[in-house]
């Protein structure tokens, strides 16, 4: 379908290679990874639990028109997939956000929070450079396959000290990234004021002829039953639902303007801002979270206890050496009432570097209202990003008049 909603024979080709090309992706990465299963242990291990600052490195000058660190477009939360002309729908993917800059031999790549992945993924860095294409700026994601399923875990895997350990890694569980949207192209030219239907176009240009298993087009279609189906039926295969994107709005960086997702589970990324102590056994009995306001301060939102007692005992060493920090700025915990014990009502606060994903069901009055389940850390994800934006419009904020009701 084209922009206006026509189709010719032209597209729906285009049309029917994007589907297959999403059905197959899976099949297709996996084939290069060794047969296997790794032993990747509960998801709070230390070796994941990492500050989004511990990776914090000064970029190396590049010469282009966009240089790191370069805030990536962002994503408005909403309930539903929007309908019209001017929408195009792509797959959500459960990898890392990575912008991609080439100048020469020089490949940078850069996370969401504005960090350095390349040292984590050097087989990504050896892909970009083998392209025919001496420079360009491109964004994208970046997945593991296991399976036949994408890997988050796979991927946190990576984010390790040892050199050695990551060579290993990326010989063993090799990543594949997946583009989307075109920034500088091969000219050197920035796309970014020009619309998203002029930048596709670009990119489908960049990447004609290109024969690359580690680096290929992300699926996209313009049709709204076909992104639908997408959200009922890959949701197994680790997709985490479908992003729409405005075809007439530039490249927004560091906006949620241009941008919508729409996933499967509600889930937000908070910070740890503090700890309790379990009433027995002297574990870890929950993780305290919060989210920064419009003013720069940390709110206590809720909290989350959904471990076992192994992961508790691996939690201790995670969040103590984070003790006796700021913990939250703003509305922070109460302590004990009659409703908690003294034991149960204190809690201890954090230094605001750890950041990981929780689902929920419901958020209003400010805060979760009920206990959340802790899905992972988020070493990628800057803490100061972790804000009410990405609860907005969650259908959750209706107006009296909305409902009926006036003054």
């Amino acid at each position: 379908m084209l922009a206006g909603g026509k189709t010719n024979g032209k597209n729906q080709l285009c049309h029917f290679i994007c589907c297959r090309e999403l059905s197959h992706l899976t099949r297709s990465m996996t084939a290069t990874k060794p047969h296997g299963k790794w032993d990747k242990g509960p998801a709070v291990e230390a070796n994941r639990a990492i500050a989004p600052e511990e990776l914090k490195v000064e970029f190396p000058s590049i010469d282009l028109p966009i240089r790191p660190p370069y805030p990536p477009m962002e994503a408005r939360p909403v309930d539903t997939i929007p309908a019209g002309d001017n929408w195009i729908y792509e797959p959500k993917w459960d990898g890392f956000r990575c912008l991609a800059f080439r100048r020469d031999n020089e490949v940078l790549l850069q996370s969401k929070s504005g960090q350095p992945l390349g040292r984590y993924f050097p087989e990504m860095v050896e892909a970009l450079q083998q392209l025919p294409h001496k420079q360009f700026v491109m964004d994208g994601e970046i997945v593991i396959v296991d399976g036949g399923k994408l890997s988050f875990d796979d991927l946190l895997m990576r984010i390790h000290p040892a050199e050695s350990r990551i060579r290993k890694l990326s010989r063993d569980t090799p990543a594949s990234y997946l583009v989307f949207d075109l920034l500088v192209d091969e000219k050197a030219r920035e796309l970014t004021e020009r619309p998203l239907s002029e930048r596709k176009k670009q990119l489908q240009q960049f990447f004609k002829g290109l024969r690359n298993r580690s680096i290929r087009l992300s699926p996209m279609t313009h049709d709204l039953k076909e992104a639908q189906r997408w959200m009922l039926e890959l949701s197994g295969s680790g997709f985490d639902g479908v992003v729409a994107k405005r075809l007439d709005m530039p490249y927004t960086s560091g906006e949620r303007t241009a941008m919508m997702k729409i996933k499967d589970i509600r889930s937000a990324d908070c910070v740890v801002g503090g700890f309790r102590y379990a009433s027995k056994g002297g574990g870890i009995g929950s993780l305290l979270l919060g989210l920064y306001d419009y003013d720069g301060k940390l709110n206590h939102v809720g909290f989350t206890s959904s471990f076992n007692i192994e992961m508790r005992a691996k939690l201790k060493p995670i969040v103590e050496k984070l003790k006796d920090g700021s913990g939250f700025t703003g509305s922070a915990p109460g302590g004990p009432s009659r409703w908690s014990t003294e034991r149960t009502g204190e809690w201890e606060p954090l230094q605001p570097k750890l950041v990981c994903e929780v689902q929920y069901d419901h958020f209003s009055g400010g805060r979760f209202r009920h206990g959340t389940k802790f899905l992972r850390w988020r070493p990628d994800k800057d803490p100061k990003l972790c804000t009410y934006d990405q609860l907005e419009l969650r259908g959750e904020r209706r107006s009296l008049k909305e409902l009926g009701l006036t003054a």
